[in-house]
């Protein structure tokens, strides 16, 4: 997949539509997922500094029953406290995963910044063993500072 193609789309979305910001979560979570074959399920959840807790806020994939994640739980939980990209290869060798799905084999979660701060995440699961690389992380990381200008 040439993520360079995809810019250009995000960047429409972000900039170019009169959408509210959770419609264009779900639009840049639906052009993910059909445009990269390995991207079975993306998402973007979004942290309650409260209640220590992550919020799935917009999504493309099947339903998924961890609508909130509680922080240092599963992968997702585990990027809300270190504040860096997780890439998992293969999820059965993870200790603290939480399972979403038999056909999750890997999984991808990077970090979304504003002002420094880490207020969520996007997390890409995958239906294949290993198929992400630091040119997933690279692009995922330009796409949360895209979507960094809607907050």
């Amino acid at each position: 997949m040439n993520f360079e193609a995809l810019k250009p789309q995000i960047d429409v979305i972000i900039h170019g539509n009169a959408s509210s910001r959770e419609e264009r979560l779900n639009q840049i979570c639906a052009l993910l997922q059909n445009a990269i074959p390995y991207y079975n399920w993306v998402g973007f959840y979004f942290a309650d500094f409260e209640t220590k807790t992550l919020h799935l806020k917009a999504f493309a994939g099947a339903p998924t029953d961890h609508t909130v994640i509680p922080f240092g739980k599963g992968i997702c939980g585990q990027v809300a406290e270190s504040n860096a990209n997780f890439v998992v290869p293969d999820v059965q060798a993870q200790d603290n995963y939480i399972a979403c799905s038999i056909t999750v084999k890997s999984e991808i979660v990077v970090p979304l910044f504003v002002r420094d701060k880490n207020i969520g995440q996007i997390d890409v699961d995958s239906h294949s063993i290993d198929p992400f690389d630091q040119k997933d992380e690279r692009f995922l990381e330009w796409v949360n500072a895209q979507v960094a200008v809607l907050f």
